[in-house]
């Protein structure tokens, strides 16, 4: 009996005490609100990290291209800086351009609807062309190697820039790049620039060519620019 009591006055404050930590936490809890997470400040020099946004006009997709743009809805590039210009006036200049195909034999059929389809929440805006380990990869157009640049999600990537400065052309997933490709190199159209591969997030099963193009700005910006359907620009 005497134990029993004893350890009742042992355990009694032990719960008194628990209870008033319990309030005190939530009082705290009611007047600060819940810890905050740390918020690290982004690099604009790594798209891959970039949150997708959307730019001051509040523009919606039209004409198979948004004011959002997305370098693979993967890694992704910040948008363009608001513009006047129309997006079909990019696509006719890009379908006068007669761009031949990255991979040779690519179905162009089997790239309509990939541009719009949605990946972890977001919109791809791009096409995946599907091609055995190794497959050559071919600069669509001339233009210069504005940056070969290595992402968590796009793994190997190049940005190509067109010869006036206007249009990026974005390569990803490669498994390795051409002998000697460089940054500020000069290519021509249909020069072998890199090989198909699962670099980045690309499942280990799948290798493909994630391509994308879109319209820059005019601060010319490799990671940042207006994405365009390249099914809009290869269709017949």
């Amino acid at each position: 009996m005497k134990r029993t009591l004893k350890q009742r006055a042992t355990v009694l404050p032990a719960v008194a005490a628990s209870l008033a930590i319990g309030i005190l936490i939530g009082w705290l809890l009611r007047s600060w609100g819940p810890p905050r997470p740390v918020v690290l400040d982004a690099d604009p020099t790594q798209p891959e990290i970039a949150a997708p946004a959307i730019s001051s006009t509040g523009l919606t997709k039209t004409s198979g291209a948004r004011e959002v743009a997305a370098t693979t809805g993967e890694p992704l590039v910040a948008p363009a800086s608001p513009t006047s210009l129309p997006i079909a006036g990019a696509i006719d200049a890009l379908r006068g351009r007669d761009l031949r195909l990255p991979i040779d034999g690519a179905n162009v059929d089997a790239m309509k609807d990939s541009f719009e389809e949605r990946r972890d929440g977001r919109m791809h805006e791009a096409v995946d062309i599907l091609a055995p380990r190794d497959t050559p990869i071919h600069a669509v157009e001339d233009g210069t190697i504005a940056k070969l640049f290595v992402s968590k999600a796009g793994g190997n990537t190049i940005y190509q820039f067109d010869p006036a400065g206007r249009f990026c052309y974005y390569y990803a997933h490669l498994e390795r790049y051409a002998e000697g490709l460089r940054d500020g190199q000069r290519v021509s159209r249909g020069d072998v620039i890199g090989y198909v591969g699962t670099s980045g997030n690309a499942p280990a099963n799948t290798p493909h060519l994630h391509f994308t193009i879109f319209e820059l700005d005019a601060e010319k910006h490799w990671w940042k620019g207006r994405a365009i359907d390249p099914y809009l620009i290869f269709r017949p």
